[in-house]
């Protein structure tokens, strides 16, 4: 990958609209990581690639449920320049180079110009894949749902707002035997600017996977109470296996929906066309889950973002249920 060869391709393991997903290995240590390859031939790629960086970027603390940036290097035909925070530079630094590689994709679109980023390596895949390959485990549902709610509450209060949150975004890797999910692909975050509440910001630009969209992402006007929404539709699916098969990949899917006849309408879409609409939760069996996490669920959808709750509430909220716990034996 560069001219060092401090990496080694291994294979694809993944592919989307934006980017290609690569198993590697450091060649000094032998360790493995991902590299995501993001082609900056078209301002929109550019801008993609530029928000995933500075989302990143911007997280002095790692979390353990969020994926660790390792670095980021730039390639312009076959010169490869590091340009993440390992290598101490300034903000300014970042910026002139963000101008520059803006400025060359509009004057020269069709030279090489990447963005890799090198991340932790998950051997688990992705949270959809490793769920639909179990058998359902409520105490495993509980644990990601733990960990989910920590990971939006630190990027929360980092000032940043995922959008495009769903199973095929989180992945697992496996510590000491257990599950860890971590929450990735951040081409379509924001960092927001100052250091007020992350949820008096608003965004207008709809963005995301329709089937995990709020209902007031799809009107436009929007904050990030919308990750929220995002993620009960995750915890719902996840706890009662409601799944859809993708249009475009005929792929399996975990996420809840309304039927309207043999159409499968996203919950958000049919929420924003009828406010009043009560959810039926539990979906399938009455026994699936307990009441307190049936009203925790009802909360995370609400219609009115105002009337629901936001990450840090979530947080708390998600350790006082009791699916899943492990139900301790009485002392005779």
């Amino acid at each position: 990958m560069a001219t060092e060869a401090k990496y080694s391709i291994i294979r694809e393991v993944g592919r989307g609209s934006y980017g290609v997903v690569y198993e590697a290995i450091v060649n000094q240590t032998r360790s493995k990581v991902a590299v995501k390859r993001m082609h900056c031939n078209v301002p929109e790629n550019v801008e993609l690639a530029l928000q995933e960086f500075w989302a990143l970027q911007s997280i002095q603390r790692q979390h353990e449920n969020v994926i660790q940036l390792e670095e980021c290097i730039l390639q312009n035909g076959q010169v490869f320049q590091p340009i993440s925070h390992r290598y101490r530079k300034s903000d300014s630094h970042l910026l002139l180079i963000e101008t520059c590689l803006k400025g060359r994709r509009c004057m020269d679109p069709k030279s090489a110009c990447f963005l890799w980023f090198v991340m932790e390596f998950c051997d688990g895949g992705n949270m959809n894949e490793y769920l639909l390959s179990r058998s359902p485990d409520a105490q495993l549902n509980n644990s990601f749902m733990r960990q989910l709610s920590s990971a939006v509450a630190f990027l929360h209060r980092n000032q940043i707002v995922h959008r495009d949150l769903k199973s095929d975004n989180i992945l697992i890797s496996h510590r000491r035997g257990s599950p860890v999910v971590k929450v990735a692909d951040f081409g379509l975050s924001k960092v927001c600017q100052g250091k007020g509440n992350v949820n008096q910001h608003r965004f207008s630009s709809a963005c995301g996977s329709n089937f995990y969209m709020a209902p007031e992402v799809w009107e436009g006007h929007y904050t990030a109470k919308a990750d929220i929404f995002a993620l009960g539709i995750i915890f719902w699916a996840m706890v009662e296996r409601i799944t859809f098969r993708d249009g475009d990949t005929e792929k399996e899917l975990l996420g809840t929906y309304i039927c309207q006849g043999k159409e499968l309408i996203p919950l958000g879409e049919a929420l924003l066309e009828n406010p009043n609409m009560k959810l039926q939760i539990p979906l399938k069996n009455k026994k699936s889950m307990p009441d307190d996490l049936c009203k925790l669920l009802h909360d995370m959808l609400a219609f009115n973002p105002k009337e629901r709750l936001d990450a840090f509430q979530l947080e708390v909220r998600i350790r006082q249920i009791s699916y899943g716990k492990k139900r301790q034996r009485s002392v005779s």
